[in-house]
């Protein structure tokens, strides 16, 4: 990171990973801003209980889908003093689970929402199966009873065709290995995430370390990626 060019711009990475899909996303994504003058702070969120992946058997997937798609909250552990400091960025990253944020990031905001977010710049980063609308609109609509200000989205989706990819998706959680399947293999290749995608979020943030440098409007930004 060049510190030579003025002062660097400070920026929260503040995240929940289940499976690690959010964590790897959000790695390659800070290694594209560690190329510009940005300094980054991260912050987990830790479940007071620990999540279990993959969760291990088909009744308790399906018990866990249907309690998550009543927004059911999971209690996580206090943040630490360096998730509420000033920043000029917080990126905040999670799973889309039933077709909303996850359990950790709903408890987050019960607690900690408008003390973290309240007028602050917050660029929300997706990672779900493939339906990440429902997420997005309640994400944006508890920013902004928050006060925040919603700058953009990033949404990585996985990469294979429906059907199989929500077939895979809830076999994978269930324990199972549908991409060493036989006959579901040549449907779903693979769980998560793939090295392409790793690389467009890098670019991702490589486009956003640039814009923060030059203090452009980060709304303008246009994050597409496949």
């Amino acid at each position: 990171m060049d510190t030579s060019q003025g002062q660097a711009k400070k920026v929260l990475l503040l995240y929940f990973s289940f499976s690690s899909q959010t964590k790897n996303l959000l790695q390659a994504l800070s290694d594209g801003l560690e190329d510009h003058n940005v300094l980054i702070a991260r912050e987990r969120l830790r479940p007071v209980t620990k999540l279990r992946f993959p969760i291990g058997t088909i009744p308790r997937t399906i018990w866990l889908m249907l309690l998550t798609f009543f927004r059911k909250r999971v209690p996580i552990h206090p943040l630490s003093e360096q998730a509420f400091a000033d920043y000029d960025l917080i990126i905040l990253a999670g799973p889309t689970w039933s077709y909303n944020p996850s359990g950790p990031v709903l408890a987050l905001f019960d607690r900690d929402g408008k003390k973290l977010f309240s007028n602050k710049k917050v660029l929300p980063l997706i990672s779900c199966r493939g339906y990440w609308r429902m997420h997005w609109w309640g994400l944006k609509a508890l920013l902004k009873k928050c006060r925040a200000n919603v700058v953009n989205r990033i949404v990585f989706t996985h990469p294979n065709p429906e059907p199989w990819r929500t077939l895979g998706v809830f076999l994978k959680l269930a324990g199972r290995t549908p991409e060493r399947n036989s006959w579901m293999s040549r449907y779903y290749r693979k769980y998560g995430h793939t090295r392409d995608q790793l690389a467009q979020a890098r670019s991702c943030g490589d486009r956003l370390g640039a814009a923060l440098e030059n203090n452009e409007d980060l709304s303008a930004l246009h994050f597409e990626v496949d």
